[in-house]
């Protein structure tokens, strides 16, 4: 049995949708910074993994409205676990994302984007044909840190929230 410190155990129940949201949104900063700062243009596993986050901001701002009505108290415990299901479901869609990149399986046939911006001057070449635009592909790791690519650190990170979803449940849960 795993002892959770009391400090954790009063409080991340209640700071958990909190911190769901602040989670999301960091790593929705950080894909679009890579973006646009860094000029690493999504994938279409890439933008699948950012609707996860989308969703789970989304789910997070809708917990934290509803716990300020009389009966979202009583939902708090089953909304967290549904926001750690999200994070899960996050984590199995980047290890696929890595998974396709390590050559371990194939991503998908429909793996493709639009690489950078596209002026209007750019348009008609896209049209007649004459501009040849490699959209990013899926199974091409664009950046890696200590051997993982984004996708390997979302596994991480995704797991990390669906862990902390999953113990905010379970002390909830304990405390009613």
């Amino acid at each position: 049995m795993v002892t959770v410190p009391t400090g954790l155990r009063d409080r991340l129940p209640g700071a958990w949708p909190v911190l769901a949201l602040a989670a999301s949104a960091a790593m929705l900063a950080a894909a679009h910074a890579f973006e646009r700062i860094g000029g690493y243009a999504p994938c279409l596993l890439c933008l699948r993994q950012r609707e996860v986050y989308w969703v789970a901001g989304s789910l997070a701002l809708g917990t934290l409205i509803l716990l300020r009505t009389p009966r979202g108290h009583g939902l708090r415990p089953w909304l967290g676990l549904a926001l750690g299901g999200v994070f899960l479901f996050g984590a199995g869609l980047a290890a696929y994302h890595a998974g396709a990149e390590w050559k371990w399986w194939p991503g998908p046939g429909a793996c493709a984007g639009v690489s950078g911006s596209v002026s209007s001057l750019d348009m008609s070449g896209i049209l007649d044909g004459s501009l040849k635009v490699r959209p990013p592909a899926c199974d091409e790791a664009a950046w890696r840190l200590l051997g993982l690519s984004m996708a390997g650190w979302n596994v991480l990170v995704s797991l990390g929230l669906a862990a902390a979803g999953l113990l905010a449940w379970r002390l909830d849960r304990n405390t009613r």
